[in-house]
């Protein structure tokens, strides 16, 4: 059965709707592209888009006061990424021909040690496929690691990243295999680095509280919500989605770790017919057969 698609009247206006409403079923859609808008472009950003993995939320959130919090927005933070190259990683690090002096770089970048961690422990095959091609790995690396044997271990180089999302420095991970009879698979890994080790193997999970600021509602009720929700939910970023603020209630909503994002930017998706739709600088425009079901910017007149 498809997806039910959020429709309105020819010439109904989403105003119809009203903003906490609005930005409610937004929330309730979570879809992938508006909630990242609501981590990268609100003032200030929680994160970079590079740095964004998987992103979900959740409405509605109960909390133990008895009244619930708008939103929650549960994302996935990238720290470390698979080097490109694995053939010509070291050579790029050393730089050198001379035996003496590569062996001497590779032992500075590696000469801590991590104790061995689990990535994923009595998996599945398909789940252990899922995993390593989500990091990044390619078909025959994850088939190599996969077919593991005894204590054979899989070296591969990686890079941390800054706040920025920057390369940082190298590190080499070494994965291991350790495969049983009912067929499931457990995976583990240990990292040599240099001086700061590797906070976890690819992505850390995060919240993002969201409060919806009632233009009646005054600034101070608004952080005194936000903090309550943040200390039963233990979550420290939050995001007001409001109209209009002025420059005094900005500055203190960013004062107090809330960053800020404007109400009128979230648009819900209605049922799109790109034969119709007047937006011309869309690839999709006049096309009879569009994949496109639901579109945020679908537009029956030109503007």
């Amino acid at each position: 059965m498809p997806t039910p698609i959020l429709t309105y009247p020819i010439g109904e206006r989403q105003e119809s709707v009203s903003v906490r409403d609005r930005i409610s079923l937004a929330l309730a859609i979570a879809d992938s592209d508006l909630l990242k808008s609501l981590l990268v472009d609100c003032t200030p950003p929680i994160a970079p888009h590079h740095l964004i993995g998987d992103i979900t939320s959740s409405i509605g959130v109960p909390l133990p006061s008895g009244k619930a919090a708008d939103g929650i927005i549960l994302f996935e933070t990238i720290h470390c990424v698979l080097a490109d190259s694995q053939t010509e990683i070291e050579g790029q690090l050393v730089g050198s021909n001379s035996r003496d002096i590569k062996r001497r770089v590779l032992a500075r970048l590696t000469q801590c040690e991590s104790e061995t961690q689990t990535l994923g422990q009595n998996i599945s095959f398909a789940q252990a496929l899922a995993l390593l091609t989500q990091v990044g790995f390619l078909p025959q690396q994850i088939d190599a690691i996969l077919n593991l044997s005894g204590d054979a271990r899989y070296k591969c180089w990686w890079y941390t990243l800054d706040s920025e999302g920057n390369l940082s420095v190298p590190f080499l991970r070494l994965l291991r295999t350790l495969h049983y009879p009912n067929g499931s698979l457990t995976i583990q890994y240990k990292d040599y680095f240099s001086q700061e080790q590797p906070s976890c193997f690819n992505s850390q999970a995060a919240k993002v509280l969201v409060q919806i600021k009632a233009e009646s509602q005054s600034f101070r009720t608004t952080v005194e919500n936000i903090n309550v929700a943040r200390k039963a939910l233990g979550i420290t970023k939050a995001i007001v989605i409001c109209d209009s603020l002025s420059d005094l209630e900005a500055r203190g909503f960013i004062h107090q770790g809330i960053s800020l994002y404007t109400a009128t930017e979230i648009i819900l998706p209605v049922q799109a017919n790109c034969a119709l739709c007047m937006r011309q600088e869309c690839p999709m425009q006049g096309k009879e057969n569009s994949p496109v079901m639901r579109c945020r910017r679908f537009c029956l007149q030109g503007s």
